[in-house]
């Protein structure tokens, strides 16, 4: 539930919205205007150990214990303002010697000794004559909605990072695999130059450059496996826990999941209830409307009553004897007629501090439509990038052979084989960096249209 930035009650959060929101995304290939059959968008992807992964971190992750931590803050918050509701009791005891002087009166009298036993219980409670109370506790309220809302996004984020993570691990592991497959090609290459050369075939250009290939391959392998275990140490951090807990499951190259998704976007105003970063905007906004009513009731009189209990006795035998009890009740009417214009600025500030949520609230739901529009602009390139180089390297494997072959005969230069190796290396790794690339944009769409979360 929203305020306007007048502080009347709003039924929707478009009541705030600057300018209504599109009725429909930019692009509609590969996208359904559905809504999202669920929230645990990772299990589309049909892996097991991602699956394994993110529920981990959903139970272990620091950020999201941080976050969860202020949900209880914001709770503690809003049971201290409701406490207000009732009366505040205290218990006071103890025993009193005292002395008057004598010769501090005039004329002079004679110095008085007194002792006493003392025990009173004493209530004060302030009656919510204007609802002053329960506006700071709607206040409250609206608070444990913003942490709630952060939560979420905490939990959005985090799932998203450890797919991406998850991904960006199996491009190296793949990469990693073709380094060692076409190293062990171009060693074959090798060896038969050196053959060649041996035979009188070709000169002694040719195995030095079958040799710059091979171990140019080579040498790309050592940084391919630190990127490796780079990416495990990332992913523990993700999880709350040390790498040598997950590398055993990690370490094994499974494939990259598949890349092509029919994806379910719903429309753009689904967002304002589905991200949880709009839903904290829309909260924040909620607050700081309840804070303005707190701030204008500092206008108005404030009406307690206070009263105790106790009982008064020179000995502690006599403390309840009947003339020994006493008690008072006094209502207070408490009205502050003039603060030096501080209760004005308060409610100016509070009001404009309204406005500033609201400002922020459009501004939230303007990127959060563009981040939609930006993934599945993005996610569609990588798809289209994909499908290039597959047909790219069709012809890459088919330039290999026939320029091995033609070399047997003597009918090509080795240039040719050195080119169509560094060809078919090179297009293999764009093709798993394009696939990475596609995943990742994948799961950023799914981040933007605000998934992996159970509600609020």
């Amino acid at each position: 539930m929203l305020f306007s930035i007048t502080g009347v009650r709003a039924s929707n959060p478009t009541d705030v919205l600057d300018m209504p929101v599109p009725e429909s995304w930019n692009y509609t290939e590969y996208f359904e205007p559905a809504s999202p059959a669920e929230d645990s968008w990772w299990k589309s992807f049909n892996d097991p150990l991602l699956d394994s992964l993110i529920k981990v971190g959903q139970e272990n992750n620091y950020d999201l214990k941080v976050a969860a931590r202020r949900i209880e803050i914001a709770r503690a918050g809003l049971m201290s303002a409701r406490s207000s509701f009732f009366p505040q009791a205290g218990l006071n005891a103890g025993w009193n010697k005292s002395r008057t002087a004598g010769l501090a009166s005039s004329p002079a009298v004679q110095s008085i000794n007194s002792s006493f036993f003392s025990g009173d219980i004493s209530v004060s409670w302030e009656i919510d004559l204007f609802g002053k109370i329960s506006t700071a506790v709607r206040e409250q309220k609206k608070l444990v909605g913003v942490s709630r809302a952060e939560y979420a996004g905490t939990m959005v984020s985090v799932a998203a990072e450890i797919a991406k993570e998850y991904f960006q691990l199996r491009v190296w592991q793949a990469e990693l695999q073709v380094a060692n497959e076409h190293s062990a090609r171009q060693d074959k290459i090798v060896k038969m130059t050196e053959a060649r050369y041996e035979a009188g075939l070709n000169s002694k250009l040719d195995v030095t450059q079958a040799k710059e290939v091979y171990y140019s391959t080579i040498s790309s392998i050592p940084g391919l496996e630190n990127s490796i275990t780079t990416a495990i140490n990332s992913i523990a951090v993700l999880l709350g826990v040390y790498p040598s807990e997950i590398s055993g499951a990690l370490e094994s190259f499974t494939g990259l999941p598949d890349h092509i998704h029919l994806v379910q976007t719903g429309i753009p105003a689904e967002l304002l209830r589905r991200r949880p970063d709009i839903v904290e905007a829309e909260m924040t906004v909620a607050a700081n409307a309840a804070a303005v009513g707190v701030a204008k009731k500092e206008f108005l009189p404030t009406l307690s009553i206070d009263g105790s209990i106790g009982t008064e006795a020179h000995r502690a035998g006599d403390l309840f004897h009947k003339n020994s009890f006493t008690y008072s009740v006094a209502p207070r009417l408490s009205w502050t007629i003039f603060s030096g214009l501080s209760r004005r600025a308060g409610v100016i500030s509070a009001r404009e501090t309204m406005k500033m949520s609201v400002d922020n609230y459009n501004m939230t739901v303007l990127n959060a439509v563009n981040e939609v529009n930006n993934a599945m602009s993005s996610y569609m390139a990588s798809l289209r990038n994909v499908e290039i180089i597959k047909e790219l390297i069709s012809y890459d494997d088919e330039s290999y052979s026939l320029s091995v072959d033609l070399y047997k005969q003597d009918l090509t230069p080795f240039s040719n084989v050195v080119d169509a190796q560094l060809n078919v290396l090179e297009n293999r790794n764009s093709l798993i960096v394009a696939r990475g690339k596609a995943l990742s944009s994948l799961v950023s769409l799914y981040q933007a249209l605000g998934g992996g979360w159970n509600g609020l």
